[in-house]
């Protein structure tokens, strides 16, 4: 495996804008899904307003004093709501953890709806005016971004266009406001701001990428850089979308490597959106993604939300 310092850029991954037409776009975002796992979004529909008040007010809880920002950690929550303290999150397999401090926004349900079991009420930090308002739009906007993205890829698999509708219908996506400290002297050895690791989800879509640092792993071994223009969302394939597809679309191991120079001396901040399916539905390999006799070596189906808690577990979250 290669892994230097510094990164080849990766110049095969789709760059696509989501304002054409998705028969237009679908098959280059496949290709570009099951190469690398990733492909580059313009043209979303989330409007630039919208992010930059969301960076400015994601800055101001960070900023917060750590007594401020702790009283908002749920025990026992999994981290799915709140606060979760730099220090907490660590890679599957990773022997030091990720240097970030994170903040989740989830689904809002009505406590009798019947997934309302698996998804906690959204709390929201007194502190920052505008918060709520901010982030429950943003996560509605990046909703209708990512099912635009899931309605490209059914078309790639020559599903109907809105199969994936009824699958992430209340699902439990969730929203993260990711603050990646300056490098002090004091991280522990080995530590970087994301450890090479795979997301569960079904995808993501990642907002403020453009600095440099977010690297995936190629199908030969090499660590890869990700160019993004400013303003576009990377999109990745997560687990779930995986295993459905049997393969077929790749979630891609990726991290977040430490910055040289005058760039470890500043914050980094970015928002990823982890599109869930909904907790009751089954993963099952789609029947076009499994060759005739290859029946008995595709995975077992699983709910998504014994998936989600069974590979939380492996990353120190529950």
């Amino acid at each position: 495996m290669t892994d230097t310092n510094v990164a080849n850029c990766a110049p095969d991954i789709a760059s696509v804008s989501l304002a054409l037409p998705l028969a237009d776009i679908a098959d280059e975002l496949g290709r570009s899904f099951a190469e690398y796992g990733f492909a580059v979004v313009r043209d979303h529909g989330i409007p630039q307003q919208l992010i930059d008040q969301a960076e400015t007010l994601s800055k101001a809880f960070f900023a917060l004093p750590e007594e401020a920002k702790k009283a908002y950690k749920i025990e026992g929550g999994g981290g799915a709501r709140g606060y979760t303290p730099f220090g907490t999150e660590k890679a599957k397999d990773a022997s030091v953890h990720d240097l970030k401090e994170f903040w989740h926004v989830g689904r809002g349900l009505p406590s009798d709806h019947p997934l309302s079991k698996f998804m906690g009420p959204n709390i929201w930090p007194e502190e920052v005016d505008g918060f709520e308002q901010t982030f429950e739009a943003l996560y509605a906007a990046f909703e209708e971004a990512g099912g635009r993205v899931l309605e490209a890829i059914a078309l790639h698999l020559k599903l109907s266009q809105d199969f994936f509708e009824p699958t992430v219908e209340d699902g439990n996506s969730v929203m993260r406001l990711l603050h990646y400290p300056p490098l002090g002297p004091g991280a522990p050895e080995g530590a970087i701001r994301a450890a090479a690791h795979g997301d569960i989800n079904t995808i993501t879509l990642l907002l403020g990428a453009e600095e440099a640092g977010l690297e995936l792993l190629t199908q030969s071994g090499e660590w890869k850089a990700i160019d993004v223009p400013e303003g576009a969302l990377v999109i990745n394939v997560g687990d779930m979308l995986e295993r459905l597809t049997n393969g077929r679309l790749r979630s891609t191991t990726h991290r977040v490597v430490n910055p040289r120079g005058e760039a470890a001396t500043r914050s980094r901040y970015s928002m990823p959106f982890f599109l869930h399916f909904r907790p009751d539905y089954m993963i099952e390999p789609l029947e076009c993604c499994v060759k005739p006799g290859g029946e008995s070596a595709a995975p077992a189906p699983i709910s998504s939300h014994d998936f989600l808690m069974q590979r939380l577990r492996e990353i120190n979250l529950a």
